[in-house]
């Protein structure tokens, strides 16, 4: 189990290089469900391999100039003191409870990857600057959710990155790393008041991840985003009922993983048919938007 949970931790770097997030969103149902350990614990260690891996996956970003630096350490200052409160809260949450809102967190942020994220413009002189009062609450409040759940990191930052900065997202997830490793660590320091982490397996998956997130980083310029992205949204939807499945009742995961199914279908058939009413729906709802 140690082999397969220190491969599949390969797979997390590479999302982390390419989208920016997502490391969380897996790290926590391998390390619980893989690896065997309890929820606080896979939390607590997911929050130190993701923090170590987007540092590490943050320097080809920035050496291609993909970081956005006042934004990113703003954003960040503010979500390590939200993740540290939230990592001080858990001791007073369930496990499985903290698994529950954590597959919530999943099925929210599959959704967002879906529906997919529009960048705003840039100025004339190519910057994109955010206002530093919504910085600093939006770090926060993510910041919170990280700390709890050991999740909600990039898919919550480079949104927030792309809609309120206006950054594009190449530049949004080179800085939403910066911000991801900075909370990640100050949640891990409120854990690690109340959880003890096996540092060996700890270190063995965090080095995976770091290879992974590297390999990630060069393939950014080389894959399709959106196809990505919506991929990605459902592969997290499917993790999402996975955990139902095992906090709540089995019936409850292959009913969610089964709609999860029927939806991708749907989706992609629809995708090859300009006759499809939901084909028709979009194009109507993107014309609205861009009108407005």
């Amino acid at each position: 189990m140690i082999a397969l949970t220190v491969t599949l931790a390969v797979l997390v770097g590479v999302t982390l290089g390419l989208l920016g997030g997502g490391g969380s969103i897996l790290t926590v149902p391998l390390l619980a469900y893989v690896a065997g350990m309890d929820a606080k614990e896979a939390i607590a260690t997911s929050l130190l391999v993701v923090g170590v891996t987007s540092a590490v996956g943050a320097i080809s970003h920035a050496r291609a100039g993909r970081v956005q630096w006042r934004t990113g350490i703003l954003f960040g200052l503010a979500g390590m003191a939200g993740a540290y409160a939230g990592g001080l809260l858990s001791r007073f949450i369930p496990g499985s409870i903290l698994l529950l809102a954590f597959a919530a967190m999943m099925i929210a942020t599959a959704i967002a990857m879906l529906r997919g994220r529009k960048n705003k413009t840039t100025g004339p002189d190519g910057t994109h600057s955010m206002p530093v009062g919504k910085i600093l609450l939006d770090g926060v409040v993510v910041g919170l959710v990280t700390g709890l759940v050991g999740a909600g990191g990039g898919f919550l930052v480079v949104p927030a990155l792309a809609l309120l900065g206006g950054l594009p997202m190449p530049i949004a997830v080179g800085t939403s790393l910066i911000v991801i490793a900075m909370k990640s660590f100050a949640g891990l320091g409120g854990y690690l008041s109340t959880v003890q982490i096996d540092w060996r397996l700890a270190a063995m998956v965090t080095g995976a991840a770091v290879v992974g997130s590297l390999i990630g980083g060069r393939l950014t310029a080389m894959v399709d985003p959106d196809a990505l992205r919506k991929g990605f949204g459902w592969f997290v939807l499917i993790m999402s009922s996975v955990i139902l499945a095992q906090e709540i009742h089995p019936l409850v995961g292959i009913t969610a993983a089964a709609l999860t199914l029927l939806a991708a279908g749907t989706t992609y058939a629809c995708s090859r048919s300009d006759r499809c009413p939901l084909q028709r729906l979009g194009r109507r709802t993107e014309a609205a938007t861009s009108a407005a």
